[in-house]
């Protein structure tokens, strides 16, 4: 066994270290491994495998939301909801700032990209945000932490790559993830709230918001094709309507109808759409597929029972198991984006969480809540480089301003550790309906 393990280091090393892309390099960590450590027919394994992983009824609708978010990125959907919510948040303490965290909990609903969500949603509110005089730290750390919420609500298309490798319902994991990315987006929320309270330098004095009950109402219409969407999406596959590959082509039938509502579509944003998803959707494809060989390989190997027993022999109890994960995945998520942390733990790590007695599902929300902390931990945060791209601010200066928003996720992963029934409950109630 440690001549597999060695082996594996090595290969995995090099392949990254040569600046081979993550999905060729796992392919090829699978196959040497395969070649050394078996006699089995690499050539007919790999074909029937690759047809097998990539014609999965849960990663079919992986191209079509990577083609809606796509559409949805050419819309005026962020202007839309900028004006359809800043009217109502005159009520709360913090005001406009929360524009941000509800723009970034709206758009993720139909989206399923957290770097999506932060350019589309941040473009407009954090522009509008500045210009107004609200506080440039607590503005710019908001759009970091709401944004990673692209990856918790579903559709998410990390939580598509869970289900497909982890061979777990794609409809459960979304309907798990809801609740907690709705509950993260309310802590960001009720903390920007509590520092405008204490501080109300943080708020300008002159942006009180004039708007009338008659301004309020007629703006919800700026967030019907927003609300469109949503019940197109989620709506149907809550309901039993759609599964969610079916759900999936819905919402791109939905986000044209939006985009020729709005006419902001053309026939070239139209190609430059399919273009992004074929090349997305090709990418990420290709690193399904060499995470699965490597996963099967080492499977049949018996590598992970190999450290599931030697983990266990530990003793750590179920919840330091999980907060010894958390701040591995928070170290990993310095030198790797989110992907590349999943494809590359989870054939290891999976087997060691279920022994500890851990639910599929759960493990693979509180997965998604480390990948959303990667998207905001330098050096590697893809979030902190696209609003780097909107402010022009150092990304030195972005990452510090996050910080308080990096802890209120470490706090709420610890707080679903110890109660992880928050997790699980939805998913058994809805779907046993």
């Amino acid at each position: 066994m440690s001549a597999i393990l060695t082996w594996l280091l090595v290969l995995m090393t090099a392949t990254l270290c040569l600046g081979i892309w993550i999905g060729p390099a796992l392919l090829a960590v699978g196959v040497g491994l395969l070649e050394m450590f078996t006699n089995r027919p690499t050539h007919k394994l790999i074909g029937a495998w690759a047809f097998n992983v990539l014609t999965s009824s849960d990663i079919v609708s992986l191209p079509l939301f990577i083609l809606m978010g796509e559409l949805l990125f050419r819309t005026r959907l962020s202007q839309s909801l900028f004006s359809g919510i800043a009217p109502w948040m005159s009520f709360l303490p913090g005001r406009l700032f929360h524009t941000t965290v509800i723009g970034c909990s709206m758009f993720a609903a139909i989206s399923g990209s957290s770097a999506a969500t932060t350019q589309v949603v941040g473009r407009i509110t954090l522009t509008e945000l500045l210009n107004r005089g609200y506080d440039r730290g607590l503005a710019v750390g908001s759009l970091a932490g709401g944004g990673t919420l692209g990856f918790l609500i579903p559709p998410s298309i990390p939580m598509i790559i869970y289900a497909v490798l982890a061979e777990e319902s794609l409809l459960r994991l979304f309907t798990a993830g809801f609740l907690p990315g709705i509950a993260l987006a309310g802590c960001f929320m009720a903390y920007m709230g509590l520092r405008a309270t204490l501080n109300p330098k943080l708020l300008p004095s002159d942006d009180h918001g004039n708007w009338t009950w008659s301004d309020r109402f007629r703006s919800l219409i700026e967030l019907g094709p927003v609300a469109f969407l949503i019940l197109s999406v989620l709506g149907t596959m809550y309901a039993g309507i759609a599964s969610p590959s079916e759900a999936s082509a819905i919402g791109v039938l939905g986000a044209l109808a939006v985009a020729a509502f709005q006419r902001t579509l053309s026939w070239k944003g139209l190609r430059d759409a399919l273009l992004g998803s074929v090349q997305t959707t090709c990418m990420i494809g290709m690193i399904v597929l060499g995470a699965f060989v490597v996963g099967t390989v080492l499977a049949n190997l018996r590598v992970p029972q190999f450290v599931s027993a030697e983990i266990t022999s530990w003793n750590l109890s179920p919840f330091v198991l999980i907060m010894f994960l958390m701040f591995f995945y928070i170290l990993l998520g310095t030198v790797l984006e989110g992907f590349s942390m999943i494809v590359l733990t989870l054939p290891i790590v999976l087997p060691v969480v279920l022994a500890a007695g851990f639910d599929k599902v759960w493990f693979g929300v509180f997965l998604i809540l480390t990948i959303e902390m990667a998207q905001i931990t330098p050096p590697v945060a893809f979030n902190l480089f696209v609003i780097q791209n909107i402010t022009g601010d150092s990304q030195t200066y972005v990452a510090w301003k996050v910080i308080p928003f990096f802890l209120i996720m470490m706090g709420f992963t610890a707080l679903m550790t110890i109660f992880p029934s928050f997790v699980t409950w939805p998913a058994d109630f809805i779907l046993s309906r």
